[in-house]
């Protein structure tokens, strides 16, 4: 999963026993029922029937925890009115264990359950769940169905197949990596019922689908299907306005990865909030899944900004087809979502695919050297805000405990500079003729998507298919508590960290400091302990400055997400004008846009690097 968030806007807002055995009959999948049409008080009924029990008790369980997610989020709290019938239609005892699971003691009896589902995106802090893990029920207009949100699975029955049926009205389609079974119309055509075939609940969780108005374009990369389905709410972008970029993006990261070919079909589901955090998604990023990714984001944001943060985020989705769902271990594939033991190893889980996100585009072309050593750099100082200390297997495998779930962010930054620093030295004992890359294409043949590995025999098969060397890499750095000597790294391929200007963003020095901050009143103040950028600078702006509009277009805290999204569309050379209010008089600034830099240490390329030096960063980033 990745999170992208506006750090200035965040700086101001912001189990159960087992133990009876279950058996039905081989043939009948569990019939889960989803009602789109009769939402009643923006809640779905779910019915579910599992066929027949031969024993005495069961239990029923909704996720507490999904997989890619690394949080506990207490699904069944949105569920409400849960109910047991036999087949006579009599309800059955039904007893409420805890937020997410209930006992029905009299199972040999049990026809089915039915409950109504609230959705997150309408609670308060959407219950801490993120918005790309969660639900949208929005009558008539948008369903966002994370299947986990909605389904549930009975006690030791998530191996068996299951047919979800969706009743939805005419007008709606679903998007999905999913293929329908069948389709069923009614006879006034009011109404459709889409039919799924799935062969256990894990495909249930891992195959989102987003009904709404049809917005969809599909384009073929390399012989994989590419589907794009968008939801926006005041129609201010459609599926053909980012079609182009991530079909550029998708067919680079095919490039880049070469054989390695998991999917056939590859969805993009990207839901727009209208108004992020009131009665809407309130946080942006993405949710993985095996063939397809959840994306939510912010509709006000600009379509040039947007494709940008897109291709940022969609290509680290996209590059967990490698891991974890093409390379994982026992504890993701036999995922238990209401007891869940965690994995050592997101240093390659989000690490590794945080690395290649950014690696394909320096590689294939998309960015420059430069930009990608700036971004290396970004995650040099975000990992300076965590115990740079603490040992990433450990931290992975407690990383729902208190302790280490704050640190869990820190896979984004330091795991990808794991990965950075694995990859240059694989590269250095090869000659340049191995990268991480080719690790991951050797699991790949070794493990695949059916079959996990043990989580703590991983490392000694790296080290079998690289170099023994490279069991002191882990040994140090990931196993153990000793930091990376990320300079040591740089050097081989002549690269150094030095003093210069780094650049920035217009009001954000980096994710932790803005520029700018807002008052008790909501008013926009220039902050005065922070050195303003060039750009600032240049503009003549001055600390405690009140900031009321730019180019015409007045600002507060009400729409501090507009000043953020559009500066991010400002152009070189164009004029711009800033009315303040500066010791209670209306002050007018104006001038040039200039690319925005700060003091800072820069990672650049050394000017006399030697032949040896050269020849490796070559392989390294061009390879």
């Amino acid at each position: 999963m990745k999170k992208f968030i506006y750090a200035l806007a965040m700086s101001f807002a912001i189990f159960s026993c087992k133990t009876t055995q279950n058996t039905v009959t081989e043939e009948q999948p569990i019939v889960t029922k989803l009602d789109l049409v009769n939402v009643q008080e923006d809640r779905v009924m779910v019915t579910i029937d599992p066929a027949e029990f031969t024993t005495e008790t069961t239990t029923f369980y909704i996720p507490k925890t999904v997989p890619g997610t690394y949080s506990t989020s207490n699904y069944g709290k949105y569920s409400e009115d849960l109910k047991a019938f036999d087949y006579k239609g009599n309800e059955l005892e039904i007893v409420k264990l805890d937020e997410n699971s209930w006992s029905i003691p009299d199972a040999k009896k049990l026809d089915k359950i039915t409950y109504w589902v609230n959705d997150t995106f309408d609670v308060q802090g959407e219950g801490g769940i993120y918005s790309m893990a969660g639900t949208n029920i929005l009558e008539d207009k948008n369903f966002l169905l994370n299947l986990h949100g909605f389904v549930g699975y009975f006690e030791n029955l998530q191996e068996k197949k299951y047919r979800v049926e969706i009743k939805r009205p005419s007008d709606l389609i679903g998007g999905s990596a999913l293929e329908i079974a069948e389709t069923l119309s009614t006879e006034n055509d009011e109404s459709k019922t889409d039919i799924y075939n799935l062969n256990r609940y894990f495909e249930v969780t891992d195959n989102p689908i987003m009904y709404g108005e049809p917005d969809t374009v599909s384009f073929n990369v390399q012989g994989m299907e590419v589907l794009l389905n968008v939801y926006s709410p005041n129609d201010k972008f459609s599926a053909e306005s980012f079609a182009p970029a991530m079909e550029r993006m998708i067919t680079a990261q095919k490039n880049f990865l070469g054989d390695i070919n998991s999917t056939d079909k590859y969805a993009i589901l990207l839901y727009l909030s209208a108004t992020p955090g009131q009665n809407d998604a309130g946080n942006f990023g993405a949710l993985e899944h095996h063939t397809s990714t959840v994306v939510v984001m912010p509709e006000i944001m600009e379509e040039e900004a947007l494709n940008e943060s897109l291709t940022d985020i969609v290509s680290h989705e996209f590059f967990h087809i490698i891991t974890p769902l093409g390379v994982h271990s026992q504890e993701i594939h036999y995922f238990d979502y209401n007891d869940p033991k965690m994995s050592k190893h997101l240093w390659m889980y989000e690490g590794i695919t945080e690395y290649f996100a950014n690696l394909f585009q320096v590689n294939q072309g998309l960015i420059d050297n430069q930009d990608f050593y700036d971004r290396i750099n970004e995650k040099l100082e975000a990992a300076k805000r965590y115990d740079d200390t603490m040992s990433f297997t450990v931290m992975s495998e407690n990383i729902l405990e208190d302790g280490y779930q704050e640190n869990y962010a820190n896979v984004y930054q330091k795991g990808a500079l794991i990965g950075m620093a694995l990859d240059i030295r694989l590269r250095e004992l090869s000659g340049g003729n191995m990268g991480v890359l080719d690790l991951m294409k050797e699991l790949t043949q070794k493990y695949g998507k059916d079959k996990p590995f043990n989580d703590d025999e991983l490392i000694a098969d790296i080290v079998e298919l690289t170099y023994p060397e490279i069991q002191n890499f882990f040994d140090q750095y990931v196993i153990g508590t000793t930091p990376i000597p990320y300079s040591e790294f740089f050097e081989k391929v002549g690269l150094e960290i030095r003093e210069g200007q780094v650049p920035v963003d217009y009001f954000l020095k980096n994710q932790t400091t803005p520029y700018i901050t807002v008052n008790q009143q909501g008013n926009i103040l220039v902050r005065n302990d922070v050195e303003l950028n060039s750009f600032l600078q240049d503009l003549e702006l001055e600390a405690g400055d009140m900031i009321q509009s730019i180019n015409g277009t007045a600002y507060s805290r009400e729409n501090i997400y507009d000043l953020i999204t559009t500066s991010q569309t400002w152009k070189e050379g164009d004029s711009i004008s800033m009315t303040v209010v500066r010791d209670g008089e209306e002050v007018i600034l104006e001038s040039s846009i200039v690319a925005p830099t700060a003091p800072g240490l820069r990672l650049v390329e050394i000017q006399n690097a030697d032949s040896e030096q050269i020849e490796l960063r070559y392989a390294w980033l061009k390879s």
